[in-house]
């Protein structure tokens, strides 16, 4: 009698931002490799069939592989990404909101929103919001977001025209900004999804070798980079801690926590505030109109 072997993310659904290279595309190989149906997130089509094909490869011909190419930087293309979502799939299982930007000079989208708060803070808040019925249909689901540990110096301005100027611009203090909202946005949803099948946590990936770099990023910055090199991890490590939130058994019923190595880690006070982060989602509901 022969014995069929199940994977262990047979029949799950999950969708990966910023899934086209570095921790996004080794946490959509390793979700594929153990079975669940993955949808990837790029903004560049050719990087994302390139990634389509090398998760093909590594997970083998069965592995169901879907490609979704969107600018997450703009608000009416995380509205699209998610109508079609609801069109194509009746559940999602794991959500995971790794799409980042390092900022360079000062930028706004043609929404008029900081490109660096845009992409990783409003993107994110945003998406999850609209999957949210998705979310819940899955039963028992998974939210899980990359933050990072500059979040220690970041602070949010509740200033939309502040934020939005250049003349209060660094792309040091927009990162920690951007990162120190994934935690306070993490910490509120899970406070408002208590009751459901659904959990929310974040991590720090640790200092890892990726292509954050923007090609406007400042001279500073990418000094500062290529100085850190020699200390920086891979991206088959820098993904474990986000695929050990997405997949363990050990933390399916912790929420609004923060991780760093696979484990809860401590955060700044301002990121372990209700207060700030109940602010920040009315912040976000405003500028983005998704409540």
């Amino acid at each position: 009698m022969t014995t069929v072997s199940v994977l262990p993310l047979a029949g799950k659904t999950a969708l990966i931002t910023g899934a086209t290279s570095g921790i996004g595309l080794v946490t959509a190989r390793e979700l594929a490799r153990r079975g669940a149906r993955v949808v990837l997130v790029g903004r560049d089509a050719d990087k994302a069939a390139r990634a389509q094909q090398a998760i093909q490869l590594a997970a083998g011909p069965e592995a169901l592989v879907h490609v979704k190419c969107f600018d997450l930087s703009l608000l009416r293309n995380v509205h699209r990404l998610a109508g079609e979502m609801h069109q194509e799939f009746e559940k999602l299982d794991i959500l995971i909101n790794n799409a980042g930007i390092m900022p360079g000079h000062f930028a706004l989208t043609d929404e008029g929103h900081e490109l660096c708060w845009a992409t990783n803070h409003l993107a994110p808040y945003a998406l999850t919001n609209l999957l949210l019925p998705l979310l819940d249909a899955a039963g028992r689901a998974r939210v899980v977001t990359v933050s990072s540990v500059a979040h220690w110096v970041g602070e949010i301005e509740p200033d939309r025209n502040v934020r939005n100027s250049p003349d209060n611009y660094s792309w040091l203090t927009a990162y920690a900004d951007s990162k120190l909202a994934n935690i306070l946005f993490t910490k509120e949803l899970a406070h408002r999804l208590d009751l459901t099948g659904i959990t929310a946590n974040c991590l720090h990936p640790g200092l890892v070798d990726t292509g954050l770099m923007r090609p406007d990023t400042s001279a500073v910055m990418k000094a500062l980079w290529w100085m850190a090199r020699p200390a920086m991890t891979s991206p088959e490590l820098g993904a474990q801690t986000t695929l050990h939130l997405a997949t363990s058994p050990e933390v399916a019923n912790q929420s609004g926590r923060y991780f760093a190595n696979s484990k809860p880690a401590r955060c700044s006070g301002r990121a372990s505030s209700a207060q700030e982060a109940s602010r920040l989602w009315r912040i976000s509901a405003e500028e983005t109109g998704v409540e």
